[in-house]
């Protein structure tokens, strides 16, 4: 397979992971992969040292001097992404080089600059979760999912905050080389490879850090260790010395989901990761993560993640083996 040049853009004040994070990935894969070579570049408007947000300085190249075509183009962001989005060089050559781009993708609030130069228009994408409202507002055009680790629309790829970049970048070698090869690259970078692909990338853990409710926090821990017991509304709510109604409602404001679905969720990541892990029978997992029966966590797989338990193990039980 022929080396797949990968160009970064950055800008000042850009959040250093956001840039650092899917490097290490591609360089790890040139280095552990057979057959994997990606050459990478880091750019910026004017090219030279570029000052982070933590106050890192790192050298880049001009945008200007980027060719066409390059395989994948990364967008980072960072702290002054509205500058960014308003230097209209920058979003023009970032423009230029998604249109001979094999894919296009950001990290964190690099979704801004690509809404501004009009490629997430009509499409699906996210970003940081404390952005996705800005996101949305600012380009209603945009389908902004706020719970996406990260979200592939076609071509065009974005993730959620900092250190999702390098869940972005794994799944990118997963689409270039298998899950055997990202497996091999997360093992070696002590990073959890995160299911990949165009399946939707939940983060419950996110969530229950947002709330704001003590009694919504302490039930939101509990519930992971506890996914066979009793899970349904009626029985949360007097856990947390609620009506449902208020439960229901507290519940939905703070997470933006409902209860039913945030204990899917769980029961979900509980099972990709067994299915992942261990050769444990389906329908021991199905009774581990709650979902009782096999055919129950079938549907909620066909529903949320638009596949089936047995697709998921065959694409990445490899996990098991290792």
């Amino acid at each position: 397979m022929p080396a797949l040049d990968v160009v970064v853009v950055s800008f000042p004040s850009a959040q250093i992971l956001d840039v650092t994070g899917p490097l290490e990935v591609f360089s790890s894969a040139t280095r552990l992969v057979s057959g994997a070579e990606y050459r990478t570049r880091v750019v910026s408007t004017s090219g030279g040292p570029v000052l982070a947000s933590s106050g890192l300085s790192f050298g880049t190249t001009p945008l200007a001097e980027v060719g066409t075509p390059v395989d994948t183009l990364v967008v980072a962001g960072g702290r002054d992404t509205d500058e960014a989005c308003a230097d209209e060089e920058l979003v023009g050559h970032v423009r230029r080089l998604a249109g001979g781009a094999r894919r296009t993708t950001s990290v964190c609030s690099g979704a801004f600059v690509l809404a501004a130069a009009g490629l997430l228009d009509g499409r699906r994408a996210t970003t940081h979760w404390a952005e996705c409202g800005l996101l949305a507002t600012a380009h209603p055009s945009v389908s902004v999912d706020g719970d996406a680790i990260y979200v592939r629309d076609g071509d065009v790829w974005t993730s959620a905050g900092v250190t999702a970049g390098i869940d972005l970048a794994l799944a990118l070698v997963a689409d270039d080389h298998g899950a055997r090869a990202a497996s091999a690259v997360a093992r070696h970078l002590v990073v959890y490879l995160r299911r990949s692909g165009g399946q939707a990338q939940f983060s419950t853990l996110l969530a229950s850090q947002a709330a704001e409710s003590d009694a919504v926090r302490e039930l939101l821990a509990w519930l992971p260790d506890h996914l066979t017991a009793d899970l349904t509304v009626p029985a949360l709510a007097r856990r947390v010395h609620l009506s449902e109604r208020q439960f229901g409602r507290v519940f939905k404001a703070e997470l933006g989901v409902t209860p039913t679905q945030h204990v899917e969720e769980l029961r979900l990541d509980a099972a990709c990761r067994l299915l992942e892990t261990t050769s444990h029978a389906v329908e021991r997992i199905a009774r581990t993560c709650g979902f009782g029966v096999p055919e129950t966590m079938n549907r909620a797989f066909r529903r949320r993640l638009n596949t089936t338990p047995g697709d998921h193990r065959r694409h990445f039980g490899h996990l098991a083996r290792h």
